[in-house]
């Protein structure tokens, strides 16, 4: 018998994992560009994430490191000597932690065949970010390689960005019915770059084979993109029947939560006023960018990262929200700082899968042991520090490399080095 789940796939940090500042329109990628960064424990701070979801009944999967630096995209680029400094900064990027970006994914309950489906996201906007669709493809096809129960799919052509995810919700009674899949996207003109391109999101939606009376195309509010949310992730998360979300989420307020409701009935939008928490505050503590789940006991729960607790106005709120007895029951809190610091908080460090564990290739779920197991590597091979003067040095990409080889050969995923 089946046993249909959300699963939660955090990135493991890669032993490359630095402050570069590459991210236009990050706002804390930006900030603490040229800072040092500390590998080793920003991958220890996702494992005890990991584990802490994993206390609360839940099913957890990871996604491994991608080969860094990527000396194929350096040969791609003719890289020399005078080579810009952040395109070698981009060949090393340990961005692919946040695998919200890694994919779209459509349960087996929203498609015409039965299947879940998963597109790897082409993240084409940002050109540290433009070659990981390829390794992390490969990852996707090992991972869920049971063709009876998925369908992966190849990277939207990349005339159209399309940035996973991490632009991408679904409302539903329960995760393994049928549910309404809402596709969030930019409009191009700001400041900063409209990274989910309407037409990338349409298409995949089609590819997956989606009820277009179940699917919903929302734009994004300029003033978020402007103010740092540079995915929608960052200003509006959904789980189930709740969508919880800032006032100025969306271009439309009204009419998104008006179409939600009539296409998912039961839906309640747990919104936060600008008056109460504003954009900014919400970007800077990640207010949204959690983790809104679905425990066992039946008590939905936040998972937020420090950085909530330390915002007096956002820690406020979420005390008031509490008290109100609204669906939300618990609100939780995690370290994950070097994310953070880096522009990615609890949900950017995740991909959400709703499938049957069982039909998932085990080598990718966790538990307690191949958590302490994946604590030892990393304690034995991952940087302690790196510089952003470093990138680009011999001795420290053959450091790199070996840490995530000694990771996959402890897997048992050799086949991916």
């Amino acid at each position: 018998m089946s046993n249909i789940r959300e699963i939660n796939f955090d990135g493991i940090v890669g032993p490359s994992h630095n402050y570069a500042g590459l991210s236009l329109g990050n706002l804390a990628a930006t900030k603490n560009a040229g800072e040092t960064s500390y590998p080793r424990a920003a991958a220890l701070q996702g494992i005890a994430k990991m584990r802490h979801n994993m206390k609360m009944g839940l099913a957890q999967g990871f996604f491994l490191p991608l080969p860094r630096p990527d000396t194929g995209w350096l040969d791609a680029l003719a890289a020399d000597d005078d080579t810009n400094s952040a395109l070698v900064a981009g060949a090393w990027s340990a961005s692919s932690m946040w695998t919200a970006n890694a994919a779209t994914v459509s349960p087996a309950s929203d498609t015409a065949d039965g299947k879940c489906h998963l597109t790897v996201a082409n993240l084409v906007t940002m050109p540290h970010r433009s070659h990981e669709w390829p390794d992390t493809l490969r990852q996707l096809e090992v991972a869920f390689a049971d063709r009876d129960h998925f369908a992966v799919h190849t990277a939207v052509p990349p005339t159209f960005g399309d940035e996973g995810a991490a632009n991408h919700m679904r409302l539903t009674p329960s995760h393994g019915e049928k549910g309404l899949e809402v596709f969030v996207y930019g409009r191009t003109g700001g400041r900063f770059p409209a990274r989910q391109h309407e037409q990338a999101s349409r298409i995949i939606a089609r590819s997956h084979g989606l009820d277009p009376e179940h699917t919903l195309f929302v734009e994004q509010a300029p003033e978020a993109i402007e103010a740092g949310a540079f995915h929608n992730d960052v200003v509006a998360v959904a789980n189930e029947n709740v969508l919880f979300t800032h006032e100025q989420a969306f271009a439309d307020p009204a009419g998104t939560y008006d179409e939600i409701r009539a296409r998912c009935p039961g839906v309640q939008v747990v919104e936060v006023p600008a008056s109460a928490v504003s954009l900014a505050d919400a970007v800077s503590s990640y207010l949204f960018n959690a983790q809104l789940l679905s425990p066992p006991n039946g008590e939905m729960t936040l998972v937020v990262p420090e950085e909530c607790r330390e915002n007096g106005a956002v820690w406020s709120w979420l005390q008031s929200m509490l008290e109100g007895n609204g669906p939300i029951r618990h609100v939780k809190v995690v370290d994950v700082r070097q994310s953070m610091a880096n522009g990615g908080g609890p949900a950017c460090l995740r991909l959400r899968v709703v499938a049957d564990p069982a039909t998932v290739d085990q080598c990718f779920m966790l538990d307690a042991d191949k958590a302490g197991l994946i604590e030892s590597v990393i304690g034995k091979y991952w940087p302690e520090a790196i510089d952003t003067g470093q990138i680009g040095d011999p001795s420290l990409a053959e450091t790199v490399r070996t840490a995530r080889t000694r990771l996959l050969e402890a897997l048992e995923l050799s086949e991916l080095i």
